[in-house]
């Protein structure tokens, strides 16, 4: 953290396929994991790999996310490849979808070759997730956000080991919320390793690691995120639930149960 309050993050920006030297205000209150190492920036070491040009690589020892897909590729492929190969998705997919199920306790891993055509690959357990049933109001609140939204960037420097934020909030929160009159909606929300979180997923080291490398393969950023109460495949939502939600919240629950039933499944654990 500088001397003005902000704290630097190296991100891969997900549109442009590039690294962000992003500085962030940290409120006294943070909205969602406090997902970054303090950074001091005086000079650059210059290398551009072959395959994809990046606009920082190295500065005074923190890594990018390239170096970090270096450090930790092969093994993380090697454990998924396997699972690819069942599913018979070519790897890397040019579409990933995680399905983010808060009641379950999971972490679904969907993948394709074009929206219409993605199979399922495999799930992962969520071993650290703050918050009950119900979307994510405000900053402070330690709720996981309940939407769809995507994954915007990447942070190889994580105290939580490695993580991908999720671009919450999204236009239907900020929408809610100016109806709604609420303010600082929080944010800083991630996927990240470790076993504990508020308002985040921590989902353990060795699966941070598969995500990550899995993400940065993905030449399309073609990566999305629906994170939901409960499996509404498998499942309604408790009658309790509902009333003790934000009116909207009904539509939002719709359009997440729709997103999830045009997914291949549901699986088997």
């Amino acid at each position: 953290m500088d001397g003005h309050g902000r704290m630097y993050w190296l991100f891969r920006d997900m549109k442009s396929n590039k690294f962000l030297l992003t500085a962030v205000m940290i409120s006294i209150s943070l909205g969602g994991c406090v997902d970054s190492d303090d950074v001091t920036l005086d000079g650059a070491g210059a290398h551009v790999p072959k395959e994809r040009k990046y606009a920082i690589q190295r500065f005074n020892g923190f890594s990018t996310v390239s170096h970090r897909v270096a450090q930790y590729g092969y093994r993380a492929r090697k454990r998924l490849t396997p699972y690819f190969e069942q599913a018979d998705v070519a790897y890397p997919p040019k579409v990933i979808v995680f399905v983010g199920l808060k009641q379950e306790r999971r972490l679904e891993l969907y993948a394709g070759d074009a929206p219409e055509n993605i199979q399922f690959i495999r799930s992962y357990s969520v071993l650290g997730a703050s918050g009950g049933l119900g979307p994510k109001l405000r900053e402070g609140d330690h709720q996981v956000p309940e939407g769809i939204y995507r994954i915007d960037a990447m942070n190889p420097n994580s105290k939580y080991h490695l993580s991908l934020r999720v671009n919450y909030p999204n236009s239907f929160d900020r929408k809610m919320a100016r109806i709604e009159g609420r303010r600082d909606l929080g944010g800083d929300i991630f996927i990240h390793g470790k076993a504990v979180s508020a308002g985040c997923l921590a989902m353990g080291d060795w699966v941070a690691e598969e995500l990550f490398v899995l993400v940065a393969d993905n030449t399309t950023d073609d990566v999305r995120i629906i994170l939901s109460p409960i499996d509404f495949r498998a499942k309604k939502l408790p009658l309790k639930y509902i009333l003790n939600r934000p009116g909207w919240s009904r539509a939002l629950y719709n359009q997440i149960e729709l997103e999830l039933k045009k997914l291949p499944g549901p699986q088997t654990i």
